[in-house]
């Protein structure tokens, strides 16, 4: 265990310059990642060529402090850090099984090692402080709460996110104060930023229980003053009165900024936010005692649950309405002036808001895709090859607009046609689901192939369905509760179900194993997949019944969990990608309904809703269209509706974050329908009757989708 002690000022452990160590990886963890927060600081020792990052130098436990503050790196000198590398480069990471591993858990008999990131990964605990110990996911220290009666989900004191209040490694309660949860990295952000000196419980301010507790379970609190003391002229702005006339109509002369003490043009604030004000005279106020709120803090207020409750009467109807209600009938325009107050009246006006829904996470994380653009060129006839090309270009970048052209490699002349990146995701998404790298029939689980593991297709598969959902894709809606539980909590705590389990043989072996009556029985179905049970290292002495609910359990973690480990961990990297496994892990509800949910079915309600009309020459045209809606919902046409979307938009199903841009329809003198997948647009034709209407609309979106089909027929053939 490294033995700190003095924790270095941030000030001091900046002294290389700042991109100094940018690209240079850690000795310790061999990373190049400079994540301040995860990691600590980064920093190079140019003389002697050694970068590392603070935490892992500090956690290592093999090395102490033995300098000043100025010597070596953070005062550990150059050759204990070469001592402690040399050790490390001896002993195996229990989690990356990479050699390095410098951190070793404290618990009695654990001989687990690990990098610093890999320990972050799976959930260990570093504590910083005393000895700075560490401890690994089956050691680590706990929260433990005599009674849990929380039966609904509660805010994170800090973000005001709801989680369920159970204690977890991810969430922590307060100490001192039942009813204060947390999330791990918010406590952490605010204890960097707050420091030793203001880093407390959010609900009762206490400092010394709660930094303890905290220190407990691996919050790092370091020796430093708050990030907002050491800003200058950081609250100038709390030091200035509001000085504004808002109401609608201001009456003084002087103009709005007019402010005359003890007069009828003093300006009164808002008692709610602050941020703003009226001079007494334009509201009608007789005096300066008399309260004010503002127009915005007044409909909050009046149309909260709380007043709705305590008021015992009703508002003035219309004929008893004042001039102070007139003219604070709607706010004139404001110089661009914020005080703190305005921050609270913004969390007032969402307070009910703070539910995430997935459309809204995945909008979120569309903000990363970029303008610039990077173009696929898409082979329709090998649409995976072809899309896999693309993603392995080096230079190819994630978070860059996609632009699709399609392509024929029959085509002498080479030509490309413009292509819809919705369609294409959505084509994607299907290979995917009937690939090779899962297994199963609806509820899909990862496969073991040993070709897609040498072409490393697993990984390409999370990357995939990451790229997919950022970028405006399907949902995937295959996915297994087991698959996705272990994408969310870790294989470890995950129970596979024989649902999971698509091989035949298996199945089988699972079934008669619990369905065995006596020891005589169970000891038969030993003996025959003796082999078997043997290779995959659930072989056991059969000594009572009972044992047969192990031996199945074992089996089953086996096949389901165990058996694909690799395939896993190739396949969580890829979704990394974006951050997508990031957001999973945070909000695992809101992704399960898009993972292991198919989307709801289209109705004529669904889809009338989700046209706009555009341009539109002829009333009888929209009439038919929506008769031909019904139609369709009804069974009384040739086509279904998810057939009339993908003419459209080349999509079976909405996307969770909707289609970009809206589709739409408009009305054209033709006789046969036509549909623009770039620009998710339907032109209508015009006819004369409703029946012939139907007849073109079914005829071309049938026959359309036929030659499409066939066309496709090659590449999911393979």
């Amino acid at each position: 265990m490294a033995i700190l002690y003095v924790l270095i000022s941030p000030s001091k452990m900046n002294e290389n310059k700042p991109g100094a160590s940018q690209n240079l990886a850690c000795v310790f963890c061999r990373k190049n990642d400079d994540c301040p927060n995860k990691y600590g600081e980064k920093k190079t020792n140019e003389k002697w060529n050694i970068t590392v990052h603070y935490y892992c130098l500090l956690m290592s436990s093999g090395i102490w402090q033995r300098g000043k503050e100025e010597e070596g790196v953070y005062g550990f000198l150059i050759e204990d850090i070469r001592k402690e590398v040399n050790r490390a480069s001896k002993l195996k990471c229990s989690i990356c099984k990479k050699t390095g591993a410098s951190i070793g858990c404290v618990a009695p008999r654990c001989k687990r090692s690990y990098h610093f990131p890999c320990g972050l990964q799976r959930e260990c605990i570093f504590q910083f402080t005393g000895n700075f110990a560490s401890f690994c996911w089956k050691h680590r220290p706990v929260q433990i709460i005599t009674s849990n009666n929380y039966r609904d989900s509660m805010p994170c004191t800090i973000c005001l996110e709801f989680i369920e209040p159970i204690p977890s490694y991810s969430i922590l309660r307060s100490p001192c104060c039942k009813n204060a949860w947390f999330h791990r990295d918010c406590l952490q952000v605010q204890a960097i930023n707050a420091g030793v000196f203001f880093f407390r419980c959010t609900i009762c301010n206490n400092s010394d229980i709660f930094q303890k507790e905290m220190l407990r379970m691996g919050i790092h609190i370091p020796e430093k003053d708050a990030s907002w003391e050491l800003e200058e002229n950081a609250y100038q702005e709390l030091l200035q009165h509001y000085e504004h006339c808002d109401v609608r109509r201001c009456r003084c002369k002087e103009g709005r900024d007019y402010n005359e003490p003890d007069s009828k043009w003093e300006i009164k604030r808002c008692q709610c936010c602050g941020s703003s004000g009226t001079h007494l005279a334009c509201s009608s106020l007789r005096s300066w005692e008399q309260n004010w709120e503002c127009l915005e803090c007044r409909g909050i207020l009046y149309n909260s649950e709380d007043f709705q409750k305590a008021k015992k009467h009703s508002l003035p109807n219309t004929n008893n309405v004042g001039i102070t209600d007139c003219l604070l009938e709607e706010s004139s325009p404001k110089l661009p002036r914020q005080s703190p107050g305005a921050q609270h009246k913004d969390l007032l006006r969402q307070g009910s808001k703070y539910r995430r829904d997935i459309s809204t996470i995945i909008m979120e994380l569309g903000f990363q895709i970029k303008k610039k653009t990077k173009r696929l060129w898409i082979n329709k006839a090998n649409i995976w090859n072809s899309a896999l090309d693309g993603f392995r270009n080096q230079n190819f970048n994630p978070s860059h607009t996609i632009e699709v052209a399609y392509v024929n490699e029959n085509d002498n002349f080479g030509r490309e046609h413009p292509g819809s990146k919705q369609e294409f995701l959505c084509l994607l998404m299907q290979h995917l689901e009937n690939s090779p790298v899962f297994e199963g029939s609806l509820s899909k689980n990862l496969s073991l192939n040993s070709r897609a593991l040498e072409e490393n297709l697993y990984y390409e598969a999370g990357k995939i369905l990451a790229i997919s959902l950022v970028h405006g894709g399907p949902s995937p809606g295959f996915f297994s509760k087991t698959l996705f539980n272990c994408l969310v909590y870790g294989p470890e705590n995950t129970q596979p179900i024989l649902d999971d389990v698509s091989d035949f043989d298996v199945a089988q072996m699972i079934i008669r194993v619990n369905t065995a009556t006596n020891v005589a029985d169970l000891n038969s179905v030993v003996n025959e997949c003796y082999n078997y049970l043997e290779l995959i290292g659930c072989l056991r002495i059969i000594t009572s019944l009972s044992d047969k609910y192990r031996l199945a359990e074992d089996i089953l973690v086996y096949h389901v969990i165990k058996r694909v480990q690799a395939p896993f961990e190739s396949f969580k990297q890829g979704l990394k990608t974006l951050g997508v496994l990031e957001k999973i892990q945070t909000y695992p509800e809101a992704f399960y309904s898009i993972f292991c949910h198919k989307p709801e079915n289209l109705s004529a309600k669904v889809l009338s809703d989700l046209f706009t009309v555009c341009t539109l020459s002829d009333v009888q045209a929209l009439g038919f269209w929506n008769n031909y809606l019904q139609a369709v919902e009804d069974g009384k046409s040739a086509i279904t509706m998810e057939d009339l979307l993908i003419f459209a938009t080349g999509c079976n199903s909405i996307p969770p974050a909707g289609f970009k841009p809206t589709p739409s329809i408009e009305c054209l003198h033709m006789d046969f329908p036509i549909g623009n997948k770039c620009n998710n647009c339907l032109a209508l034709p015009i006819t004369n009757t409703y029946q012939e209407f139907q007849e073109n609309m079914d005829f071309a979106i049938r026959n359309t989708l036929r030659l499409e089909k066939e066309e496709s027929s090659h590449y999911f053939g393979h």
